[in-house]
Protein backbone atom coordinates (compact mmCIF):
# COMPACT_ATOMS: atom_id res chain seq x y z
CA UNK A 1 0.00 0.00 0.00
CA UNK A 2 1.15 3.35 -0.71
CA UNK A 3 -0.13 5.28 2.39
CA UNK A 4 2.57 7.18 3.08
CA UNK A 5 2.34 8.92 -0.72
CA UNK A 6 -0.51 11.01 0.69
CA UNK A 7 0.63 14.04 2.84
CA UNK A 8 -2.32 16.31 3.77
CA UNK A 9 -5.81 17.04 2.21
CA UNK A 10 -5.64 21.05 1.06
CA UNK A 11 -8.80 22.57 3.12
CA UNK A 12 -9.46 25.67 0.87
CA UNK A 13 -12.81 27.68 -0.27
CA UNK A 14 -12.29 26.06 -3.76
CA UNK A 15 -11.38 22.36 -2.20
CA UNK A 16 -14.20 22.59 -0.68
CA UNK A 17 -16.65 23.51 -3.08
CA UNK A 18 -15.34 21.55 -5.83
CA UNK A 19 -15.90 18.22 -3.09
CA UNK A 20 -19.72 19.58 -2.67
CA UNK A 21 -20.12 20.22 -6.30
CA UNK A 22 -18.37 17.94 -8.72
CA UNK A 23 -17.03 15.21 -6.19
CA UNK A 24 -12.88 16.61 -6.92
CA UNK A 25 -11.04 16.09 -3.48
CA UNK A 26 -8.02 17.46 -3.20
CA UNK A 27 -4.48 16.15 -1.61
CA UNK A 28 -0.95 17.55 -0.82
CA UNK A 29 1.39 14.58 -2.51
CA UNK A 30 5.25 13.37 -2.30
CA UNK A 31 6.97 14.75 -5.28
CA UNK A 32 7.62 11.34 -6.10
CA UNK A 33 4.19 10.05 -6.58
CA UNK A 34 2.29 9.33 -9.96
CA UNK A 35 -1.18 9.11 -10.81
CA UNK A 36 -1.86 5.28 -10.47
CA UNK A 37 -0.16 4.80 -6.91
CA UNK A 38 -2.03 8.09 -6.05
CA UNK A 39 -5.13 6.29 -7.15
CA UNK A 40 -4.45 3.15 -5.42
CA UNK A 41 -3.82 5.36 -2.15
CA UNK A 42 -6.74 6.77 -1.92
CA UNK A 43 -9.05 3.67 -3.13
CA UNK A 44 -7.24 1.58 -0.27
CA UNK A 45 -7.32 4.53 2.59
CA UNK A 46 -10.67 5.70 2.41
CA UNK A 47 -12.69 2.56 0.12
CA UNK A 48 -13.83 4.82 -2.46
CA UNK A 49 -14.49 4.72 -6.09
CA UNK A 50 -11.74 6.81 -7.97
CA UNK A 51 -12.48 7.76 -11.65
CA UNK A 52 -9.49 10.18 -12.06
CA UNK A 53 -6.46 11.78 -10.59
CA UNK A 54 -4.83 15.33 -11.83
CA UNK A 55 -1.76 16.75 -10.61
CA UNK A 56 0.00 20.13 -10.04
CA UNK A 57 3.55 20.62 -9.45
CA UNK A 58 3.81 24.03 -7.75
CA UNK A 59 7.29 25.29 -8.17
CA UNK A 60 9.63 27.31 -5.66
CA UNK A 61 8.53 31.12 -5.11
CA UNK A 62 10.45 33.58 -3.72
CA UNK A 63 9.49 36.72 -1.67
CA UNK A 64 10.29 39.44 0.22
CA UNK A 65 8.84 39.68 3.21
CA UNK A 66 8.91 41.76 6.45
CA UNK A 67 10.31 45.15 8.09
CA UNK A 68 13.90 44.35 6.63
CA UNK A 69 12.54 43.09 3.28
CA UNK A 70 13.89 39.22 3.89
CA UNK A 71 14.31 36.93 1.31
CA UNK A 72 12.12 33.45 1.84
CA UNK A 73 11.48 30.67 -0.35
CA UNK A 74 8.18 28.48 -0.17
CA UNK A 75 8.99 24.77 -1.16
CA UNK A 76 7.98 23.22 -4.17
CA UNK A 77 4.90 21.41 -3.38
CA UNK A 78 2.60 18.90 -5.96
CA UNK A 79 -0.80 18.73 -5.54
CA UNK A 80 -3.50 15.71 -6.79
CA UNK A 81 -7.03 16.77 -7.59
CA UNK A 82 -8.79 13.09 -7.07
CA UNK A 83 -11.86 12.88 -8.98
CA UNK A 84 -14.63 10.30 -6.96
CA UNK A 85 -17.47 8.31 -8.42
CA UNK A 86 -21.14 10.28 -7.84
CA UNK A 87 -22.11 7.87 -5.14
CA UNK A 88 -18.68 7.75 -3.28
CA UNK A 89 -17.46 10.91 -0.66
CA UNK A 90 -14.81 11.58 1.83
CA UNK A 91 -16.17 12.18 4.76
CA UNK A 92 -13.51 15.00 5.24
CA UNK A 93 -14.48 18.24 7.64
CA UNK A 94 -18.34 17.40 6.81
CA UNK A 95 -18.05 17.58 3.05
CA UNK A 96 -20.74 15.49 1.39
CA UNK A 97 -22.60 15.23 -1.77
CA UNK A 98 -25.48 17.45 -0.77
CA UNK A 99 -24.73 21.85 -2.06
Amino acid sequence: MNAYLIKTPVVTERSISLAKKEHVYTFEVEMSAHKNQIKEAIATIFGVKVLSVNTVVRHRVKKKTGKKRMNTVSPKTKKAYVTLAAESHIDLFDVGGES
